[in-house]
């Protein structure tokens, strides 16, 4: 295992955000380059209906190939029991489910309230517990740190929505910086309670880096014991539901920081970033970001693994 786990989410919440659809064959020649890359999991679709997002209308097909490819961690999203369902019969390892800190965006982004995705989770729960058992459900608390719909996020309404899904039985708690307000100080402080709420049940941390602040958040979590980050090649992705959201953070720039922090990520920098290419082959005229793909490793550059 290494020291810390890279989950790449740029083929679900990359693709979701742009209006391209790319082909399902694009999608398998990207994961199998990020798979050959080191990169331990990637989400790799999102189970919604296809009138709704198009970019997702092969996400069966797409789980079903990437657990084909050797050592890969596949995981998926569902934001309902039926997705939830189709993406473990294609034999998803992880289901992450979209679960709204606040409630304004849980309407805009779920149509659900509060309440109506607490059932949603406990039915999924269920669903796993009796049909799919070894899938690792996990609540993704989105706008963990604050919305653009409804403001300010406390760190009392992300701990009180983390122990609902803790006593609806989930695997793992991520906290979601779905809009980029997240600051150094707020990770820190929400992430170690987090651990002292929820234990074990404590999962990573998805950042955004709409106001720049991501590989910093990235340090601060780290240091309050994150080991799981999610990330995005390019740094495609945003929140269709939360205006003003941009990327997530880039993958390959996170990397960089890891290896040379001297933490192991198993990852390949100069294969991922040929797994790049074959992205923005097909993506053509999609703006693709990160300060490592110009800049280029620097000399004398070592990976932690080499360094120990």
């Amino acid at each position: 295992m290494p020291a810390v786990w890279v989950s790449e989410v740029g083929p679900r919440d990359g693709l979701q955000s742009i209006a391209t659809v790319m082909p399902t064959a694009a999608k398998q020649r990207w994961l199998a380059a990020l798979a050959r890359a080191g990169v331990p999991e990637i989400e790799v679709a999102s189970f919604v209906p296809a009138r709704l997002m198009p970019q997702m209308a092969d996400a069966a097909e797409v789980v079903r190939a990437a657990c084909a490819l050797p050592a890969l961690h596949v995981a998926a999203l569902a934001p309902n029991l039926q997705g939830a369902r189709a993406a473990m019969a294609a034999g998803a390892h992880k289901l992450t489910l979209p679960v709204s800190v606040s409630e304004a965006h849980s309407l805009a982004n779920v149509r659900k309230t509060h309440a109506e995705m607490v059932e949603v989770v406990r039915g999924v729960v269920a669903l796993r517990d009796a049909e799919f058992a070894g899938v690792r459900i996990e609540a993704g608390l989105s706008t963990a740190f604050g919305c653009t719909l409804a403001g300010a996020v406390s760190d009392a309404q992300t701990l009180r929505m983390a122990q609902t899904m803790a006593d609806c039985g989930v695997d793992e708690i991520g906290l979601s910086d779905t809009t980029g307000y997240a600051n150094p100080a707020q990770v820190g402080r929400l992430f170690r309670a987090l651990r002292r709420e929820v234990g074990e049940r404590a999962g990573g941390a998805h950042f955004h880096n709409t106001r720049g602040q991501g590989l910093a958040n990235v340090v601060a979590a780290l240091e309050a014991g994150v080991t799981t980050f999610d990330a995005s090649q390019g740094g495609l992705g945003g929140c269709p539901h939360a205006p003003g959201a941009t990327g997530n953070i880039v993958t390959e720039d996170l990397v960089f920081l890891l290896e040379a922090m001297g933490l192991d990520t198993g990852i390949d920098l100069d294969a991922l970033l040929q797994a790049r290419a074959i992205l923005a082959e097909a993506l053509p005229g999609e703006p693709l970001y990160g300060h490592l793909p110009d800049a280029g490793l620097p000399k004398g550059f070592a990976y932690a693994r080499e360094a120990a």
